[in-house]
């Protein structure tokens, strides 16, 4: 027999996790809006609850248009599973959630999105977690800040404002011989430009909210298990290695193998954290992705025209974008995403401070929002706003100083972005 062939990325987009309805032959995903899920008799019931069977019990745990998103995503991520959530913070919570306990901690880049540090350095606080920080540019020092209570690694792999990329095959073998997985957040790449997972990460978060649902309609986190991490190999990780009293003592390393991270977050994740992603964001969502790769390739190619023309005007000071040759991140770019560096980078405005200010209040096509990845051009003044909480030390080192902006170049013309830069610029460093 000969090897099934594998589809490529713009089918995947496509068709990867649905086919026709069965009951209706609808080609698109219904909305599936409903609570719940009528049993067929007790002993079905009881082999769902059991996970003996695959089904349906309750939207809070699983729903089919959801599921067809899970699938989607999975997919296209080279995933042996995914769960799909409320928002991108609910899905770093339920992504650490199964491997966590009081008095244990992660080591994280400091180069995230601000309010993902607030959540790392405050909220887990009230878990009895703690994070620690670290530049990930150096994987020696992140190999000496993991200690015995150390349980996962976690970078982004454009990290948001300044899309600056991460080594993630040297950060993954840190964690391989710590015996620890790498969580990686491709909400800023996507799979189209880079997976994770094929570089070494165990688990890949995304917020579906930027550039997978890409319209800036609804917000919706996914999680990712690639299936390749040994939870048995050490006792480091009891919900998914031992006996889980939250779900009658079932060993879900044991009993699952490669989908014990997807079905404890689904049967113990969801169930009782009650993150939920409804079904209409699921849908549109699934109808954001099958434009996905087109998207992508247009945001690239005009945020790599902007940050050319904004590094050569002399009315700019820096230029944060992986993509320019003169960035000391080019090479690692090139390395980890060769179809490009994404279209979020950071611009350091002369005037400092108070020329970003202008430069946002006079921008007629940008939309001055906090989000990023719509189909629109987006501005933020990051270190006033995302990034407000943090010190100005750590604002500098996340990329968010005070004398930047963040830019998300979208889909537009190229020369109309240009144009509104232009003139908003002239009026910023007037």
């Amino acid at each position: 027999m000969t090897e099934e062939r594998k589809l490529g990325f713009d089918t995947q987009q496509v068709h990867a996790g649905t086919a026709p309805d069965p009951a209706t032959g609808a080609r698109q995903v219904p909305i599936y809006q409903t609570t719940a899920y009528v049993f067929q008799d007790a002993d079905h019931a009881a082999r769902l609850f059991n996970l003996e069977e695959v089904g349906y019990i309750y939207s809070r745990l699983t729903n089919p248009t959801v599921g067809a998103l899970q699938n989607r995503i999975a997919e296209l991520e080279g995933g042996a599973g995914a769960v799909c959530c409320s928002s991108g913070h609910a899905a770093q919570i339920m992504a650490l959630f199964p491997l966590m306990g009081p008095g244990l901690n992660i080591v994280a880049s400091n180069k995230l999105y601000g309010g993902t540090v607030t959540q790392f350095t405050q909220t887990f606080k009230r878990f009895g977690w703690e994070a620690k920080l670290v530049d990930f540019d150096d994987p020696a020092a992140v190999e000496a800040a993991i200690d015995d209570n150390t349980r996962a690694l976690f970078c982004e792999t454009l990290a948001n404002p300044a899309g600056v990329p991460t080594d993630i095959p040297a950060i993954a073998a840190v964690g391989n011989k710590a015996g620890i997985p790498l969580v990686v957040d491709n909400t800023s790449a996507t799979p189209y430009l880079v997976k994770p997972i094929e570089l070494g990460a165990t688990l890949v978060v995304h917020s579906t909210t930027k550039y997978l649902t890409g319209n800036g309609t609804v917000t919706g986190g996914a999680i990712v298990d690639s299936g390749q991490f040994d939870w048995m190999q050490n006792d480091k990780f009891p919900s998914l290695s031992q006996p889980e009293p939250a779900y009658h003592g079932l060993c879900f390393g044991a009993a699952l193998g490669p989908m014990a991270f997807t079905f404890h977050s689904i049967a113990i994740g969801l169930r009782d954290l009650g993150m939920t992603m409804n079904p209409q964001a699921a849908h549109y969502t699934l109808l954001g992705i099958e434009t996905l790769s087109l998207r992508m390739q247009k945001h690239v190619a005009n945020a790599q025209k902007v940050a050319e023309w904004l590094e050569a005007d002399d009315r700019i000071d820096a230029v944060n974008f992986a993509g320019l040759a003169s960035s000391p991140y080019k090479a690692l770019a090139d390395k980890i995403s060769p179809k490009g560096a994404g279209a979020l980078f950071t611009v350091a405005v002369k005037g400092g401070y108070e020329s970003c200010k202008k430069l946002v209040d006079n921008l007629k096509l940008f939309s001055h929002v906090a989000n990023l990845g719509d189909a629109r051009s987006l501005i933020i003044h990051s270190a006033s706003t995302t990034h407000r909480q943090l010190s100005e030390e750590q604002q500098v080192a996340a990329g968010a100083a005070p004398n930047v902006v963040r830019l998300s170049i979208g889909i537009e013309d190229v020369d109309d972005i240009i144009a509104d830069l232009d003139q908003a610029l002239a009026v910023a460093t007037s």
